[in-house]
């Protein structure tokens, strides 16, 4: 699943277009929870939300699934971990968060993954890690406590709160399934196909949980209040099936082969950061000032642990336990 950037556009103006998709891959992954909180609060599980954004961008990329239809074959451990792991479980617990905490916050928390992967690192691959990610984990930890307000009880939903750190250890599944993805070097899976297939398996196991037969499909021909206006349902859920889902994996593919993992994990930080912004204009989502402060001492942490990762295969200290985010999601991301 890692992208190899052998291929990377060369020059400046590779880069400043992959720098382009990568803001629009970002942009497109933020904007996915305020059009799904709308349609949570208009009455849908949301467990149902996340089975329509699964299954609707499967079946878009359904056409990339067949082109790599070998890969099954080949790394059916990889797509079955990627789809139950990396697209399901992050959705179903950072939606399931959504439904009992605001937008920003959620994302915020499942920003920590950065921190907890160099966790695994230490811990479970027992590899030592630089000072400076060290330092990022430190920050991003502390970030969280103001995000959260630790000094007023945790006046957010604690099971809030434990889902969306639920969305952020399924991200460090992401991250480990990742970088196993990527041992077979130039046999490494195509990224596109991974996604088309995590896509598959997510969808696939998201309706043996979701039980789609008792979704309720006439939410879908109304409308949802988006802070006080209607907007339809349909064209939410549009949004986040070909615009938060499609484009921002494709999108998000293609930046990182023109720059690299590390960069575009940096970039994809401004999700949280979108997110926040989308939350307070739409849904009139306001957070007070300790918390904007806190969400950007998390993005700084998430930013040094990320970007002071080494080359796969030095030999020195990391700061990562694989690649970067180049896929998503996360979001999340996915």
């Amino acid at each position: 699943m890692p992208v190899h950037t052998t291929d990377s556009a060369p020059g400046g103006r590779g880069k400043g277009v992959g720098l382009g998709l990568a803001l629009g891959s970002a942009l497109a992954f933020g904007g996915s929870g305020v059009a799904a909180k709308p349609l949570i609060e208009a009455g849908l599980d949301p467990l149902h939300v996340v089975w329509l954004r699964v299954t609707g961008a499967a079946l878009v990329m359904l056409p990339l699934a067949w082109r790599h239809r070998a890969l099954p074959r080949r790394r059916p451990g990889l797509l079955a971990g990627f789809g139950l792991l990396a697209v399901a479980g992050v959705q179903a617990c950072y939606f399931a968060a959504l439904s009992r905490i605001p937008v920003g916050v959620a994302l915020l928390v499942e920003y920590l993954a950065p921190a907890l992967v160099l966790g695994w690192v230490r811990f479970v691959q027992r590899r030592p890690v630089t000072r400076a990610a060290a330092v990022g984990v430190v920050l991003a930890v502390g970030g969280l406590a103001c995000v959260v307000e630790v000094w007023s009880g945790l006046g957010f939903d604690a099971l809030g709160l434990l889902l969306a750190l639920g969305a952020a250890c399924c991200q460090v599944a992401y991250f480990v399934l990742s970088d196993q993805g990527g041992d077979a070097g130039d046999e490494a899976p195509d990224p596109l196909g991974v996604i088309a297939y995590g896509l598959l398996v997510g969808a696939a196991a998201l309706t043996l949980v979701a039980r789609p037969w008792d979704l309720d499909w006439s939410v879908l021909a109304g409308t949802a209040p988006m802070n006080g206006t209607p907007v339809a349902a349909a064209l939410l859920l549009a949004w986040i099936v070909l615009i938060a889902t499609v484009l921002a994996y494709v999108t998000g593919i293609v930046a990182v082969r023109r720059l690299s993992p590390q960069v575009a994990g940096v970039v994809a930080c401004l999700e949280a950061v979108i997110a926040t912004v989308l939350a307070w204009v739409l849904l009139g989502e306001h957070l007070s000032a300790p918390q904007l402060a806190g969400g950007a001492v998390v993005l700084m942490g998430a930013f040094i642990a990320q970007s002071t990762a080494p080359a796969k295969g030095a030999a020195d200290p990391v700061a990562g336990g694989g690649p970067e985010r180049e896929l998503s999601g996360r979001g999340t991301a996915a």
